[in-house]
């Protein structure tokens, strides 16, 4: 499945390795976890979408992809055929999203095949219907970063409006769903993380202003409906998208539409969303039922409460971040694990004293202090395992022990990272305005 990379890939990752021409080590991941979406993960197909699987499993999920392709917005800044690539990866999620907006994953063809028979409603399109907040946020931060990348607005069209109506709709109905919402989902013969309680319908919740969600960016069950990290994340695609709204489709209905929504998601947030904490003052709780229950604690999966700087939500200096991130980098966060080699933040959905790369990449993206950013560099170099890759998990003792030999969003993630410590910034993104980028 190997490609021929484009010359504006070649150039790029001739100036990043330059930036870095005493370290043959980081030469050559930003190397291999740059070219490696490319040329392994994407199809483009004759009807003008790309189709992008995760890596060693062959379906499509709207949060991966659009995380994946995200670094190639830098060339479709002035590479056409890089445009057109992600313009299709964009046409492709659209498409998903108005099939089913509570699906996960998805095929390439409508062939029935799916990672297993749960008790929801399944089309042969579906490989797996979790839903997940993200999985409607991402297309939709995706679309705006192309515009501001590329200045294409061609994108903006009948297909969006469509999946962006299935979107409110779906957080709307979501905002109210003990009462109003269908969605079921049961897997048998499994983990508890994998299926919902309550015959499929979730935990109990109460009305909080925020969307509900199913599953976690882990695919893993949510303890508690309001998952804040990924409320975070809608308030800021709604925002991308009322500005998408005024500036580009000159309608003020949809405008205000995405405005009232995501000011009710964020006053929910606020209000139910934070907790005092003992040790480190307010911080954000990782979930809640806005019946007075949290789950206090973060997981590598983005979005994640680290991440909320890198997707939009907040600074890095915002106080009650700063709280929040020193309670998750610590012993606290039940999923932090520190080892003879690595510390960092790992998930319930990967082995104990397993941490992520994609973690790893985010807190140095997030990091204020250029000591802290040098320290994740150097993590990256010592746990790749000789492979020139990035993984899912790794053990903090033992880095050759890892899951995920084929992890194309962890190599992305990375890339990413690198990128940053280089200056070079998404147009657009929250980390380029940071920057005073963009």
């Amino acid at each position: 499945m190997d490609k021929k990379l484009p010359e504006s890939m070649k150039q790029l990752i001739e100036e990043v390795k330059g930036s870095f021409s005493d370290d043959r080590k980081v030469q050559a991941l930003f190397e291999n976890c740059f070219s490696n979406t490319y040329e392994t993960t994407m199809k483009q197909r004759e009807d003008g979408t790309t189709f992008v699987i995760t890596g060693d499993i062959p379906a499509m999920w709207l949060r991966d992809s659009a995380a994946q392709v995200r670094p190639y917005l830098l060339l479709a800044e002035k590479d056409q055929d890089m445009a057109d690539l992600i313009e299709g990866v964009i046409k492709r999620q659209l498409a998903y999203i108005i099939h089913d907006p509570y699906a996960n994953a998805f095929n390439e063809e409508a062939n029935g095949k799916r990672y297993h028979d749960d008790k929801t409603d399944m089309t042969p399109l579906l490989w797996e219907r979790k839903y997940e907040i993200d999985s409607l946020c991402y297309p939709i931060q995706l679309s705006y970063l192309f515009w501001k990348a590329s200045g294409r607005t061609s994108h903006f069209n009948e297909l969006f409006l469509k999946a962006v109506a299935k979107i409110i709709e779906t957080w709307k109905t979501e905002q109210h769903h003990e009462e109003m919402s269908s969605y079921l989902f049961e897997r048998d013969n499994c983990p508890p993380q994998d299926t919902l309680s309550h015959d499929g319908k979730g935990a109990p919740v109460g009305y909080t202003g925020m969307t509900w969600s199913g599953f976690r960016p882990s695919d893993d069950a949510c303890t508690y409906g309001y998952l804040i990290p990924a409320n975070m994340f809608a308030v800021v695609a709604l925002n991308q998208l009322k500005e998408i709204a005024e500036k580009v489709l000159e309608d003020q209905h949809l405008a205000q539409i995405a405005s009232d929504l995501a000011h009710e998601i964020d006053h929910g947030i606020q209000t139910y969303g934070k907790v005092e904490h003992p040790n480190y003052g307010t911080i954000y709780a990782y979930e809640t039922d806005g019946l007075g229950n949290h789950h206090l604690m973060d997981d590598a999966n983005v979005p994640s409460l680290l991440s909320i700087p890198y997707l939009g939500y907040c600074d890095p200096d915002d106080p009650v971040y700063q709280n929040t991130r020193k309670f998750i980098l610590s012993s606290d966060n039940p999923y932090y694990y520190e080892g003879k080699v690595a510390k960092g933040i790992g998930s319930p959905h990967t082995p104990k004293h397993y941490i992520w790369h994609i973690a790893l990449a985010l807190q140095g993206m997030t990091a204020i202090s250029e000591d802290e950013k040098t320290e994740i560099l150097d993590l990256f170099k010592r746990t790749d395992a000789n492979t020139d890759f990035m993984h899912e998990g790794f053990h903090v003792d033992e880095p050759e022990k890892f899951t995920r030999p084929w992890f194309s969003w962890a190599n992305s993630m990375f890339s990413e990272f690198l990128l940053s410590q280089c200056n070079l910034y998404v147009k657009g993104s929250p980390l380029a305005r940071l920057n005073h980028l963009s």
